[in-house]
């Protein structure tokens, strides 16, 4: 992995342990012996210490806030499962960063996601994440079906809107805020976390 580093662009290293009581030095060195042997300086390092369920990951939050502004040319990971929660927002990541032109590289798969065979990896996993969206769709137009065919409603009736709450949302607000201080567009955002650009409206709005 070369880096060009006129562009002013640098390499984002990320690591997470678990908990407060694990290290994560074997981690880093087998992390800093990569950098080293490729010659890659211009680096910057982002380090969580909280359970990958745990939605708030600052220094994650960090890291993609800055890749939203172009600052960051590639993403160097010691294993993929330190990026994501769970598989589906470890493709969602992956195909987000790929979509940014964002090299992201992994040592214990030895996954590069650049160039020609990068491309094809990407494509795969844009894929997957466009069935995944289609399979919630199918799941809920089955389900409006559903309570129409039982003389159900079906949304909320007019006039009526529920007081927005975060916790029963997908927007990190924190971030969502980041995110547009950073020039990204609510559709960007809204693409982020897999909501409607409405839900990031009221997100934005509700944090002031």
């Amino acid at each position: 992995m070369k880096q060009n580093e006129d562009e002013g662009r640098w390499t984002a290293v990320y690591t997470r342990v678990s908990t407060d009581g694990q290290r994560d030095d074997s981690q880093k060195k087998a992390l800093r012996d990569y950098l080293k042997s490729h010659g890659i300086t211009n680096v910057r390092w982002y380090a969580d210490r909280v359970s990958g369920k745990t939605l708030d990951r600052p220094a994650m939050k960090a890291m993609q806030a800055d890749v939203f502004g172009g600052k960051v040319a590639a993403v160097l990971v010691w294993r993929l499962d330190r990026l994501a929660r769970n598989l589906r927002d470890g493709i969602n990541l992956l195909a987000d960063l790929c979509q940014r032109g964002v090299r992201v590289v992994s040592l214990c798969e030895q996954l590069d996601l650049n160039g020609s065979v990068g491309q094809i990896i990407a494509s795969v996993l844009f894929g997957v994440a466009q069935m995944e969206r289609e399979a919630i769709n199918e799941r809920i137009r089955a389900g409006i079906a559903a309570r129409k065919a039982k003389g159900l409603p079906t949304g909320r009736r007019p006039g009526q809107c529920p007081k927005w709450s975060p916790a029963k949302r997908k927007v990190d607000v924190a971030l969502a805020k980041s995110l547009r201080k950073q020039g990204a567009t609510v559709a960007d955002i809204a693409q982020r976390f897999g909501c409607t650009k409405p839900c990031v409206y009221n997100a934005l709005k509700a944090e002031r």
